[in-house]
């Protein structure tokens, strides 16, 4: 089922309301995608990547022209502990917030929150040097 047909399917707002069950093809792995194992009513990205469609400007709403890949770029952990997905457009470069869902690979989940610290914005050479300037010994 293509954009224009789910526009014609749902009035504006449907979604925000009602459970979608649509079954997809994830467009970046090739999986196939059923929101029973999301945990919620609303499952809105792959769980074996983490990836989405740009297809709403408010969530729910499917009135985005764009339609581009939503590639998980970082989480963040909302008030209460819940996480959530941070998700980039490749086409646009509009960023949306996703809940992470039940059934959401940890592994993949895991990566995407390691890789700052994995990949600092300074040689980690520095860190003891650092430590030192706060006025601590420098030593591990």
């Amino acid at each position: 089922m293509n954009r224009e047909n789910k526009r014609k399917q749902y009035e504006k707002g449907y979604l925000k309301t009602h459970a979608c069950n649509d079954i997809f093809t994830c467009k970046v792995c090739g999986r196939e995608v059923i929101p029973a194992g999301a945990g919620s009513d609303h499952r809105n990205h792959c769980p074996n990547c983490l990836s989405s469609l740009h297809l709403d400007v408010e969530p729910g709403d499917r009135s985005s022209d764009c339609g581009g890949i939503m590639e998980p770029v970082a989480v963040w952990v909302r008030k209460g502990g819940e996480w959530a997905i941070i998700h980039r457009c490749r086409r646009c470069g509009e960023f949306s917030s996703n809940r992470v869902a039940a059934d959401d690979n940890p592994m993949k989940l895991m990566s995407i929150a390691m890789k700052p610290l994995c990949e600092p914005p300074f040689p980690i050479e520095r860190v003891e040097e650092m430590v030192r300037l706060m006025g601590g010994d420098g030593s591990y």
